[in-house]
């Protein structure tokens, strides 16, 4: 079972839910042949602290082997501490590995009108996280498509439909990694 904890990145925002990168990446685990349900608790406009809340009775009903937390953004788009953020990520981490979970953490980035130092700091926020929490960690997954705009809704900041694809190409190398073999591998 794998766990999604998100924003409206990974809750397929603006387009039907099985065209969003999270339902991709369950078709995509059927077809290697992995056993993995994935289970999308992700919501739009979600922030670490709304992800904190209510991690714990997710990871009760589904019980997860790896839980993808993909939260920050709301954080920095609001201006939000920075030092409550990395603490709502590190405690997300811990209820996890205590839970059984192995987390893997999605660094995210924020747009340029928030200031250099303020954006830096934010960015630089995961990488310490997950240095300090030993977890890996997912390069932005936007990378890929940040510079083209046709990637992106009319908002300029929810990807399209089309582009999907690119998003779970982008998650896949530091999830599989953490995956195992598939059962059609092992047998």
């Amino acid at each position: 079972m794998l766990l999604v904890s998100g924003d409206s990145l990974s809750a397929a925002y603006g387009m039907p839910l099985e065209h969003g990168w999270v339902a991709l990446l369950q078709q995509r685990l059927r077809s290697q042949g992995y056993p993995h349900q994935v289970i999308n608790t992700s919501i739009s406009g979600e922030t670490t602290a709304g992800g904190l809340a209510r991690l714990p009775q997710a990871l009760a009903k589904h019980r997860p082997q790896i839980v993808l937390i993909e939260l920050g953004a709301n954080d920095g788009l609001r201006g939000q501490s920075l030092a409550q953020m990395r603490s709502n990520l590190k405690k997300m981490i811990s209820l996890s590995r205590k839970a059984g979970a192995q987390p893997l953490l999605f660094e995210m980035r924020l747009p340029s009108n928030y200031g250099q130092k303020y954006i830096e700091s934010f960015r630089r926020s995961f990488e310490a996280v997950a240095r300090e929490e030993q977890v890996p960690l997912v390069p932005f997954f936007l990378t890929p498509i940040a510079l083209q705009r046709d990637s992106f809704q009319s908002d300029g900041v929810h990807p399209t439909q089309a582009v999907q694809p690119q998003l779970l190409q982008a998650v896949w190398p530091s999830l599989e990694a953490l995956l195992g073999k598939p059962l059609a591998a092992a047998q």
